[in-house]
């Protein structure tokens, strides 16, 4: 239901949910769907998991976590601080309009839009036939683009390589050695003790538990240029052959 883009999908869930029990329907309209509904939701809400980054970097420090605090923040550093080096290297010889990861993406979108048949019901309305499906657009105060052959000017200066290079264009300064650290006296005369904790029995966990919705994903072989299924690079009638 969270994910559901339509207000009829929506609804075929929640009677399922008030067939099993009514109460849990009660409840999910206590807590009203506009905060956990895309469908319900006032405003443009994505569909990112906004937690990923942070376990990523969990993933990698997974033997940091065995270390002291100030060991463990150093490494930290470190991490981020090649990261950090490493994405500003890339963003500095970006040629393309966009940033590479979205390049890629608007070659991929390119080539799915290739197969779909769009027909105008008015100048906010059309349909979009594709394999055998047809899907209902209405739009408000927006324009389809129809036999564009450069995407790169309706896309948001966001995903452009200039905004790319701004991200990382302040470098991350490493510390100094702790000899050379100026503490402030203030700081010198406290007395930090660590806090009260009581250890749970059994090795502790370095795994993170993964939720109910991640899914396992069956690999599909796709083209390595157009991103679509059913045939491979060899194969591929989207993008000409060198010769």
């Amino acid at each position: 239901m969270a994910k559901a883009y339509k207000k009829e999908d929506f609804d075929k869930l929640m009677a399922k949910v008030d067939r099993i029990d009514h109460r849990v329907k009660e409840y999910l309209e206590d807590a009203r769907y506009e905060k956990w509904s895309r469908v319900h939701a006032t405003v443009n809400r994505g569909r990112m998991m906004t937690s990923n980054i942070a376990e990523c970097i969990n993933g990698c420090l997974v033997e940091a976590r065995q270390l002291t605090i100030l060991e463990l923040l150093e490494e930290v550093r470190i991490l981020f601080g090649s990261w950090h080096c490493k994405n500003r290297e890339v963003a500095s010889y970006t040629e393309d309009t966009l940033g590479r990861k979205f390049e890629e993406l608007l070659i991929i979108n390119a080539a799915k839009s290739s197969k779909m048949e769009v027909v105008p019901s008015s100048e906010f309305i059309f349909s979009v036939y594709e394999n055998g499906r047809n899907i209902l657009f209405v739009l408000s105060g927006k324009y389809v683009l129809v036999n564009v052959t450069d995407m790169n000017p309706y896309c948001s200066d966001h995903y452009k390589s200039d905004a790319l290079a701004k991200t990382y264009e302040i470098p991350m300064v490493p510390m100094p050695d702790k000899e050379d650290w100026s503490d402030p006296n203030n700081v010198v005369a406290e007395t930090v003790y660590p806090p009260r904790y009581r250890r749970s029995s059994g090795r502790p966990r370095k795994r993170r538990r993964k939720n109910a919705d991640e899914k396992i994903l069956v690999n599909r072989n796709c083209c390595g240029q157009c991103g679509q299924e059913g045939h491979s690079r060899r194969t591929c009638t989207f993008y000409p052959k060198e010769k």
